[in-house]
């Protein structure tokens, strides 16, 4: 058994590098330009649900780290996703001071690949039952690109942020388990002010906590708080008309998260489950100014329709995030042109979107026992959003995903239908 931990750990480790290779440019498409779990190999399916009752466990390490007690023996996944959004925007009204004149165009920022590995092992010998886990995952991304307009004064920002994440989780009682997750960030950006900007690196810590809590046979309780994780890209951008590099802060909000699942309907084969999150995004550096604080409702259900096949189905309804009442600054930059040019730069991280939609399934014992399939996919709906007087953004994405899942050493009770 811990040989088998060992070997995944040094898989999730050599694929490390490829990740980043791979999610080279990516879009936010989820709650502000943070993904949440919505393209994880499970909870993709069900919109992102996953607190009380995680269908993968890389969801309980990215939010409620406590979930991983439901996991026993050895898992290993190896996942990802592919995102693309369409984004439009016209700004009606020249920006002199960014030196960007009135245009409509389309986004020329490409899709996304975003990886969801790990590996979660129930430790023997501790005095709690125990489960440890590792994984890296797409956290978050955002971004837009005009520089195919001259118009624009070559408008660009990227943003993608990986994590390494271990974590553990420890059954205090029958009931009751408790967990934390180490993240471990890796951030790329470039942007978001008009100007000079290079592709740069920055990471950052960030430490999330859960609980777990069984109600009954049926019903299960979850929550989690992570803390703000800040990067500082240091001389990232030669901003408007200075001629010295500026270090950029981004990064992710604090957040809380409560959520409640049920498997008592249709003879223990249907799986209710509702999330509620808060994203607190004046407590992340540069988005305090975009975003506001943002509540996210997650509806989930997944249905066992044989004793293989699972069909999952999610709705979710996020706040826009999107700040009317932005100032003339973006962080510690004072932005030439005042309200107008903040409203434009706004616009190149307007996740605006309240309504998504997702579905999947999910199959076991795929070509041999102890080999799980999950697939999933989900969009948001478009929508549009007038930023001042001038800047006009509409938006719209979708996403697909697989993950592959290996059990070893379960017990038997552990893979037989309730």
């Amino acid at each position: 058994m811990t040989h088998r931990f060992l070997r995944a750990v040094a898989i999730i480790c050599g694929l490390v590098l490829a990740c980043g290779i791979a999610a080279d440019r990516s879009y936010g498409q989820t709650y502000g330009i943070d993904f949440r779990n919505t393209l994880m190999p499970a909870s993709g399916g069900m919109a992102g649900t996953s607190v009380a009752a995680p269908q993968d466990f890389i969801s309980a390490i990215n939010a409620n780290p406590a979930a991983l007690t439901q996991y026993h023996g050895t898992n290993f996944t190896l996942g990802g996703a592919f995102a693309e959004a369409t984004v439009n925007l016209t700004q009606t009204a020249p920006a002199p001071a960014l030196g960007v004149a009135p245009f409509s165009a389309k986004s020329s920022t490409p899709g996304a690949i975003v990886p969801a590995i790990g590996v979660a092992q129930e430790v023997d010998g501790m005095p709690l039952p125990t489960t440890v886990g590792l994984a890296v995952f797409g956290a978050a991304g955002g971004g837009s690109s005009y520089v195919q307009v001259p118009a624009s004064n070559a408008t660009s920002s990227y943003l993608l942020l990986l994590e390494f994440a271990p974590s553990v989780g420890f059954e205090l009682t029958e009931r009751l388990s408790i967990g934390a997750t180490m993240f471990i960030g890796d951030g790329y950006a470039s942007g978001p002010f008009v100007g000079t900007s290079g592709m740069t690196n920055a990471y950052s810590l960030r430490g999330g906590f859960g609980l777990d809590y069984a109600l009954g046979e049926a019903t299960r309780l979850g929550a989690y708080y992570q803390t703000n994780q800040d990067f500082r890209f240091q001389d990232e951008a030669i901003l408007f008309s200075e001629r010295r590099p500026r270090d950029v802060d981004m990064g992710l909000p604090q957040q809380v998260g409560m959520g409640v699942a049920n498997e008592s309907l249709a003879d223990g084969r249907l799986l209710l489950a509702a999330d509620a999150l808060y994203l607190d995004w004046r407590s992340a550096a540069l988005f305090k100014n975009l975003y506001r604080g943002q509540w996210v409702m997650q509806l989930g259900a997944q249905y066992r329709a044989t004793d293989h096949v699972k069909l999952r189905l999610g709705y979710a309804l996020a706040q826009n995030p999107i700040n009317p009442a932005v100032g003339t600054r973006i962080g510690p930059v004072e932005v030439p042109g005042g309200i107008p040019s903040v409203k434009y730069l706004q616009s190149q991280f307007a996740i605006i979107n309240e309504h998504r939609m997702a579905a999947g399934a999910g199959i076991e014992d795929l070509f041999m026992r102890g080999l799980d399939l999950d697939v999933f996919a989900g969009g948001m709906f478009p929508a549009g959003e007038q930023l001042g007087d001038a800047t006009h953004v509409n938006v719209a994405s979708y996403w697909i995903g697989l993950g592959f899942t290996w059990h070893f050493d379960q017990p038997q009770a552990a893979r037989d239908p309730g």
